[in-house]
């Protein structure tokens, strides 16, 4: 039995000297025992890093969401696979079930093949943080199209830019997005970007906001009685492990935005095993990344990641100092979180605020603190563990990169 799940450092030792003397054996056995495949590879990895490429158990025939749904069902049908915070702590939080989550992610599907989308086209996904991106995500991958996320606070040209750079054809967006005490155009700043976007056939607008927009004939079409009159079941497309998953801008901080094209079998392997270890999740627990899905953390380590292991985890719509900046604080107790995963950029801002917004909540069910997305500062850290952990939740300072698709420097925490 391979060592998926690895409890103590002794163990991590002798499953890291396994990684390193035999690299192919290590990632077969976990690739073998813990998730499905349509048909198995010929090989498990081959490199050449003068051009560069990396293949991933070519040959073999998978399908991701079979591994973060499908295969979750006769065990994990009624355990809530997603909790839905929204922006205002007034509205009702949502837990999607594993089930309820399969029906959705179909509709989705059965939506996008009804609307000319099939494998290898590409989707561009401009939503704010509500359960329809994660049906989205999933339904182009069950149906083997390319989703590229752009994150809902880009301008209409940086959306223009990604959507003509991949030769999208269709945009998946709202009429808005709540933000704090803000309403946000999104279907507005849509309809800016599309004057520049030739490709696009069709717009699919989910009714968030219920603000006034524009809805062009022929193009744009309400998502809701889509989803309502499509089929709850569908088929998921036959995938090499080498075809691609999903298209992600780079940050453009070092330069222009660079499209990164990330693989279905490598990916779904990597991000499934580094979730499980960096943060120790066990059955039961609730998991929660702030980040946004728009970046390759809200990617890798609120949707493939948990999903992949049958975890619970949160999707936040909303910002850390709304209504107030007990915001964080008071979602960990609600949902009594367990993992909790955020950027060092928030933590500071919460640091510079008075105590009283941490100290009123209950914080006890913590047991793995994370930080992502910059290097933390030692001011910061020493905030986090002592107000945050108590000192009892190790910090795992994570590093790694859109490039990469998952974490590849950590503290490993054993709680």
């Amino acid at each position: 039995m391979s060592n998926y799940h690895i409890k103590h450092l002794e163990e991590y030792f002798q499953v890291y000297r396994k990684s390193v003397q035999n690299p192919e054996a290590f990632w077969e056995e976990i690739a073998e025992e813990h998730f499905v495949w349509r048909s198995k590879w010929d090989r498990v990895l081959s490199w050449d890093f003068t051009k560069p490429e990396i293949k991933w158990f070519e040959g073999a025939e998978l399908n991701i969401t079979e591994n973060c749904l499908d295969r979750h069902l006769p065990t994990k049908r009624n355990n809530t696979a997603i909790i839905f915070e929204p922006n205002d702590p007034k509205e009702e939080a949502q837990h999607i079930t594993y089930g309820q989550l399969h029906e959705s992610v179909c509709r989705m599907a059965n939506v996008l093949k009804e609307n000319g989308i099939k494998k290898g086209d590409r989707v561009c996904v401009y939503l704010p943080m509500i359960p329809e991106l994660a049906y989205t995500v999933l339904a182009c991958a069950r149906v083997g199209a390319i989703h590229s996320v752009v994150f809902a606070g880009f301008s209409s040209n940086a959306l223009a830019t990604r959507i003509n750079d991949c030769d999208c054809k269709m945009v998946v967006t709202s009429d808005g997005s709540f933000r704090g005490n803000k309403t946000i155009d999104l279907k507005g700043i849509v309809d800016v970007a599309l004057e520049d976007c030739p490709g696009v056939e069709k717009v699919l607008v989910v009714e968030r906001t219920g603000g006034k927009v524009k809805m062009k004939k022929n193009r744009d079409l309400w998502l809701k009685p889509l989803l309502d009159n499509a089929y709850a079941d569908s088929d998921a497309e036959r995938m090499n492990s080498e075809d691609p998953l999903f298209i992600l801008y780079t940050s453009g901080s070092t330069g222009k935005p660079k499209g990164m094209v990330h693989t279905c079998a490598g990916y779904m392997v990597y991000t499934a095993y580094t979730f499980k270890n960096i943060f120790q999740y066990r059955d039961g627990d609730v998991y929660w990344c702030t980040a946004d899905i728009g970046w390759i953390t809200g990617h890798s380590y609120i949707i493939y990641g948990p999903l992949a292991n049958g975890a619970t985890t949160v999707m936040f719509e909303g910002v850390p100092s709304y209504p107030d900046y007990g915001r964080f604080w008071e979602v960990v107790e609600k949902h009594k979180v367990n993992q909790f995963y955020t950027a060092p950029t928030a933590i500071r801002a919460l640091a510079k605020e008075n105590l009283d917004y941490v100290e009123k909540y209950d914080l006890s069910s913590l047991k793995v603190l994370g930080s992502v997305g910059e290097p933390i500062n030692e001011e910061a850290w020493h905030w986090y563990n002592n107000n945050i952990g108590h000192g009892k939740s190790p910090i795992v300072d994570t590093w790694w990169q859109t490039e990469t698709g998952g974490i590849m420097i950590s503290p490993i925490p054993y709680v």
